[in-house]
């Protein structure tokens, strides 16, 4: 395949990869009538493939250091496609879920590598070029995901979704073993026990959240996992404070500007996308679209979001990235803010500004968050630094979904409660893809995702607020090498 091959290798491994963190959008009715499961039981399909990605990430790129970027990579592969196997064969919602996290482990090992094996693979010119198409490659993933599961889901049906991914792993498989030259990188310590802590706090609080949201907050469940989630985050402080080779180094966040860009990273995917299962499900149940149609009606959003991050590229390189930063989560907020004004008579068509808004701003903001982390940082620390972009903004997914679900189902039985004869059982249809002929229902739908899309936009504004604060001593987040720039695409 010429000079070229080990990109189309590497290349295949990110889209899919990227692709499955919201390929199952629009498909969880589906899933839902599919597995006789609930819509918040499936939460965790989508919660826990971020989750274990962002808990395993940092982890996962000292181990390629150490053993070798293309063979973990397609160790990443092929515990991927055995899991992707495993979830188109689920019989049940419990084992879809476990399938997902052994998922989202293979992710990590393969997301942890790309960058460094593009590094290794092209020089001058060359490098420049390959970090630009695998950007953009990245990027039309993150885009396509809502409507490509679309497609599939109704054309094949939902678990092909997942058995879609077992003929492109085994390319992406023999094409690496052929092309792809192995490389390492400084040998660092593992810090076994700083990945295990940093997992199972996440693990505990993205638990918390959820069985907050459904049990309420004072439920024995929901302290107990917060209770969990504390001990475990004063561990990893305490570990992470001593050790000589930390996963993260905690020194970084002294610094405010990092301080600023992290808390940006959690909070873009979480205020911007995360809402989305919810959006998804009106567009399906109340909206009446199938699969694909659900899909393409959230296709703006992604679409102007490549177009702006593509633009964004090109500004001139003395923006300041406290204003592409911050700005770009300045339009996430309204762009959510204008999708919380929907009623009982809306049609999808009223999502369109606030989606156009919405990928505007994620456009703005992410081909800078990435960078602007890695120009506040040492030199020596840029690596590490840019991987904790990566692995907050996936945790700020996993994250983000808790959080609304916990606001999204008890603002849908508050506005059903009184309206219709029972009020548990239309929920329950609601959430299954099922719209019950009740007048109630599409308003009362319209008042639950008006909450929590207006609770998106909280949370992105105050994200704004952090950035435009702390972000003040990094002059660009376009001022950096192409690799580090590129790598803020995925």
């Amino acid at each position: 395949m010429g000079r070229w091959g080990p990109l189309a290798a590497i290349c295949l491994g990110s889209f899919m990869l990227l692709v499955d963190v919201n390929i199952v959008t629009v498909a969880m009715p589906d899933m839902a009538g599919g597995l006789d499961a609930s819509y918040g039981a499936l939460q965790w399909v989508l919660d826990v493939y971020a989750l274990v990605l962002a808990a395993l990430l940092l982890g996962a790129g000292a181990l390629a250091d150490r053993l070798g970027r293309r063979r973990i990579y397609v160790a990443g592969l092929t515990v991927f496609a055995v899991a992707s196997l495993a979830c188109g064969l689920a019989p049940d919602a419990t084992l879809l879920v476990a399938a997902r996290a052994v998922q989202g482990a293979g992710a990590a090992l393969m997301f942890a590598t790309t960058v460094a094996l593009v590094n290794s693979a092209y020089t001058g010119r060359d490098r420049g070029v390959a970090f630009g198409v695998w950007g953009a490659v990245n990027g039309a993933a993150a885009g396509i995901g809502p409507v490509l599961g679309g497609l599939v889901a109704q054309t094949a049906g939902w678990r092909w979704i997942f058995l879609v991914n077992l003929p492109v792993s085994v390319a992406a498989v023999v094409l690496t073993r052929r092309v792809v030259a192995e490389s390492r990188g400084p040998v660092r310590r593992l810090d076994v026990t700083g990945t295990l802590l940093f997992a199972f706090t996440a693990g505990a609080v993205v638990l918390a959240l959820t069985e907050a949201g459904r049990d309420g907050w004072t439920s024995p469940a929901a302290t107990g996992a917060f209770a969990l989630g504390g001990a475990g985050l004063v561990a990893f402080l305490l570990v992470e404070a001593r050790k000589e080779h930390p996963v993260l180094d905690l020194r970084l966040f002294r610094d405010p500007a990092f301080t600023g860009v992290m808390v940006a990273s959690l909070a873009m995917s979480g205020a911007a996308f995360a809402y989305l299962m919810f959006t998804s499900l009106w567009l399906r149940s109340v909206q009446g679209l199938g699969a694909i149609e659900a899909g393409l009606a959230i296709l703006p959003m992604s679409g102007l979001s490549f177009a702006a991050s593509w633009l964004t590229g090109r500004l001139p390189h003395g923006v300041p990235a406290r204003w592409t930063v911050g700005g770009g989560m300045l339009l996430v907020a309204a762009g959510t803010l204008a999708q919380s004004t929907l009623s009982a008579d809306s049609s999808w068509v009223a999502l369109v500004p606030g989606f156009a808004l919405t990928g505007i701003g994620v456009g703005l903001a992410l081909p800078n968050v990435t960078a602007a982390a890695m120009a506040a940082v040492p030199p020596e620390r840029g690596g590490m630094a840019a991987g904790a972009v990566s692995a907050f903004r996936q945790l700020g997914y996993a994250l983000g979904i808790a959080v609304l679900s916990g606001v999204f189902h008890p603002a849908l039985d508050r506005a059903l409660t009184g309206r219709v004869p029972d009020a548990a059982a239309t929920a329950r249809a609601l959430t299954s893809g099922h719209a019950p002929a009740h007048r109630a229902v599409p308003g009362a739908f319209a008042t639950a995702l008006n909450t929590t899309t207006l609770t998106a936009s909280a949370i992105a504004l105050a994200a704004a607020a952090a950035a435009l604060l702390l972000i003040r001593r990094v002059p660009s987040g376009t001022e950096r090498a192409p690799e580090p720039a590129a790598a803020l695409a995925e």
